[in-house]
């Protein structure tokens, strides 16, 4: 399970523009009006052989100064609370204010590590204006430039320096977890009731009932694994703020800790921007993927043709990963839901699966193809692929070939060699990494 980093400060110190230049992406919107970030923001930073999961904690904004200040308060509390480390955004063209030394006063109380990041260092004479921040009591102000990129490479060697090891439960290493993730409302708890075969999980038409991810053992009908109910994850925040933040943070991190996500979307609503969310958080974290389209009952018409047009209509707006499969079926009616245990665990095993590169495997199967339909040639040169392996013990199924001239072989073609590979082998719901070397 990667670590969490929590970027916290007041508006318009450059949060977002530190999140978008640290996760590598224009995610979070960025603008000089004060509270433009309302939603959370969650990304995935790589930086050198590791990574951690980054979020953007805006959306401090009410009417009421007062108001304003004690919900950022309970923010950086609960951040201090979950997060394994914290970035403290100050903005060395204003100096310290009120806000500051507030914020600054609960993270010294705080266990959790904190960097202090003076932002807006843009000439070299700015960083003059950090020394004030010592006055904060949380040591030495890193000074930084979101928007130029200075001096955010240092300041992920000093991330990393400061996280811990990325963490794995031993005891469980073997025992494979699902996680139910999805909007709120879709119903999570009732599946997993359902699954269980008890009421063990509140169950309302109130957003935001589960606050926390609930971990249940699931040892029946030959099934042996972890089910992991989470909280919705949303895009309008409609319960109090700390408890969404908190909620979310831990969803996040169950789906960092799975091995297959199962999707739940709502069949009375389709398929919205929000489940395309979720669905982009559980592939930037290279997790197996089960979608279960809930409430089937509901729907009045079960053609074969509506069917139809509802699978092809997710697997469109999920492109370009499609192939996984999908469910109908209804956590309250109890239809089709051993067929998402079933599918789950096969997703699962696809994704422990290998292929050799002996006679009849890899080899045989994809070197005719490539001769038929090799890579475009580029400026003259003509990319010759002689061989291909997969390799063994990776987390996701991870395939190599070797090319004369690796640097020419696009995006598109990596794609089709993919697409190739899932015609002849099995690895539905898993993600593939395709990677081309110096023969």
């Amino acid at each position: 399970m990667s670590n969490l980093v929590a970027i916290v400060g007041r508006p318009n110190v450059g949060k977002s523009t530190l999140f978008n230049r640290l996760t590598g992406t224009r995610q979070a919107i960025v603008s000089d009006e004060a509270g433009t970030t309302r939603d959370r923001q969650y990304g995935k930073c790589e930086w050198g052989t590791r990574e951690f999961s980054l979020v953007d904690t805006g959306g401090w904004v009410v009417n009421s100064d007062d108001i304003f200040e004690e919900e950022i308060r309970k923010q950086v509390a609960l951040a201090t609370e979950e997060a394994d480390l914290i970035l403290f955004v100050v903005d060395v063209q204003n100096g310290i204010t009120d806000l500051d030394t507030q914020v600054a006063q609960i993270l010294r109380r705080a266990k959790t590590p904190v960097i202090l990041c003076a932002n807006k260092t843009d000439q070299n004479e700015d960083r003059y204006g950090a020394a004030e921040f010592y006055a904060l009591g949380l040591g030495d102000p890193y000074c930084i430039s979101a928007a130029t990129g200075s001096g955010t490479g240092d300041l992920l060697d000093l991330i990393l320096e400061k996280l811990p090891a990325d963490q794995i439960d031993e005891g469980d290493a073997n025992i494979p977890r699902f996680s139910v993730v999805g909007r709120p409302n879709a119903g999570k708890s009732s599946l997993i009731n359902a699954f269980i075969g008890e009421d063990r999980h509140i169950v309302t038409d109130i957003a935001g009932t589960t606050r926390d991810s609930i971990l249940t053992k699931y040892d029946k009908f030959g099934f042996d694994f972890y089910l992991v109910d989470t909280a919705g994850i949303r895009k309008k925040n409609k319960v109090t703020e700390d408890l969404e933040f908190y909620s979310v943070m831990r969803s996040i991190r169950a789906i960092e800790n799975s091995d297959v996500c199962i999707l739940l979307i709502d069949a009375t609503r389709g398929i919205e921007s929000q489940d395309l969310n979720i669905f982009q958080l559980v592939q930037r974290n290279n997790k197996s993927l089960v979608v279960v389209v809930n409430k089937w009952d509901t729907v009045e018409e079960k053609s074969q043709q509506v069917i139809s047009h509802f699978e092809n209509t997710i697997r469109e707006r999920m492109a370009p990963f499609s192939d996984f499969p999908i469910i109908f079926g209804s956590a309250l009616t109890k239809q089709r839901i051993f067929k998402v245990l079933e599918t789950a665990k096969e997703v699962y095993l696809n994704r422990k699966r290998h292929v050799g590169t002996s006679a009849l495997k890899l080899n045989e199967v994809m070197l005719p193809i490539i001769e038929n339909y090799p890579p475009p040639a580029i400026k003259g040169k003509y990319i010759k692929i002689k061989y291909c392996a997969q390799i063994r013990d990776t987390q996701i199924p991870t395939f190599v070939f070797y090319a004369n001239l690796p640097q020419y072989v696009r995006d598109p073609y990596k794609r089709f060699l993919e697409n190739k590979i899932r015609e002849r082998w099995n690895f539905s719901g898993c993600p593939i990494n395709i990677f081309i070397r110096q023969k």
